[in-house]
């Protein structure tokens, strides 16, 4: 039993060691897509204001401008780990209205059928600012350096 525990005591540190570079793929690919999309609607802001507008979404012009850029520069933040969980508290806002106004049936079918809430376009922008919400930047992003500085500056 006591080789057994070892056994999975090394597969846990091991597993743990994946945490940081996982979370760096995950900002990295969807801030990515964040800053393509938010670049694409900064660049089509008359037909983003038009469809919010459609969707009854108040203030559409000034909506379509801040969800434009939120996308375009968080998206940059989430890139270099930057203000990370702050960037994914408003991603994860974007995504639930992007959900309930645009792709409303498939939220409210969250338990009833689960499939339509994770094909919906949102689902995963939203799973992957969850995560970093949750997990943080990890080891390898602007966040964990000004943390770091700033822990060996309290040290003197």
């Amino acid at each position: 039993m006591e080789v057994l525990l070892k056994g999975y005591e090394r597969f846990v540190a091991f597993a743990s060691r994946l945490q940081s570079p996982l979370l760096l793929a995950i900002r990295l690919y969807w801030g990515w897509q964040f800053a393509q999309t938010g670049w694409g609607k900064l660049h089509s802001l008359e037909k983003i204001t038009g469809f919010f507008t459609s969707l009854n979404i108040p203030f559409p012009a000034f909506n379509a401008h801040f969800v434009a850029g939120l996308e375009f520069f968080g998206g940059i933040l989430l890139l270099l780990g930057l203000g990370s969980r702050l960037v994914s508290v408003l991603m994860v806002g974007n995504m639930m209205v992007a959900y309930w106004t645009a792709d409303r049936e498939a939220l409210i079918s969250i338990f009833s059928d689960p499939g339509k809430f994770y094909v919906a376009d949102p689902f995963t922008f939203l799973f992957a600012s969850i995560i970093i919400l949750i997990f943080g930047a990890g080891l390898f992003s602007l966040d964990a350096l000004i943390v770091k500085r700033w822990l060996k500056e309290q040290a003197v």
